[in-house]
């Protein structure tokens, strides 16, 4: 099962080596991880997704949880309202021909995408969703035109409702 793992961690060096190291030693796979400072910068939010079962989700918690700069963890998919998950996506993609920009374009509209870079030959487009729309959002891009790179920001997310990971 996908599980977020939202983590408060004081923002020192080596903390999050710390933290990825942890996954490492236990054999536990990191699909993604987002690491920034809160609005205190002496603290930073990491976001780490992950797949595993309940018992192995609860076991990784309270193993990072015993690390030293860590200062508190929530699984946000364990929480009764959910979580609010966004991903952001550039896609550099040729489009060379007036068909191909224009096909773009329009795939642009219907997904809500938007096209924040252009040159004579190249589109850069950026798409902020959930991980999945992301997913199905490349793939029709992909059918319509050639695909030269891709950066994915990785899973940042927030609990829905009163349940805040705050000091």
């Amino acid at each position: 099962m996908r599980h977020i793992i939202s983590i408060l961690s004081e923002n020192q060096n080596g903390a999050l080596s710390r933290i990825v190291g942890l996954f490492s030693q236990r054999g536990y796979n990191i699909e993604n991880i987002t690491a920034a400072p809160t609005e205190d910068p002496s603290i930073s939010r990491i976001t780490i997704l992950t797949q595993s079962d309940s018992v192995e989700i609860e076991h990784i918690s309270k193993q990072i949880h015993k690390l030293v700069n860590v200062i508190k963890v929530s699984i946000l998919d364990e929480n009764e309202d959910g979580a609010v998950e966004r991903e952001i996506l550039f896609v550099k993609v040729q489009a060379m021909t007036r068909p191909v920009r224009e096909e773009i374009k329009s795939l642009c509209d219907i997904f809500k995408a938007q096209i924040v870079d252009v040159t004579p030959e190249l589109y850069i487009l950026q798409y902020v969703n959930t991980s999945a729309e992301i997913d199905r959002f490349l793939q029709v891009i992909t059918a319509q035109a050639d695909v030269i790179e891709t950066v994915r920001s990785g899973v940042c997310g927030i609990a829905r409702g009163e349940h805040a990971l705050h000091l």
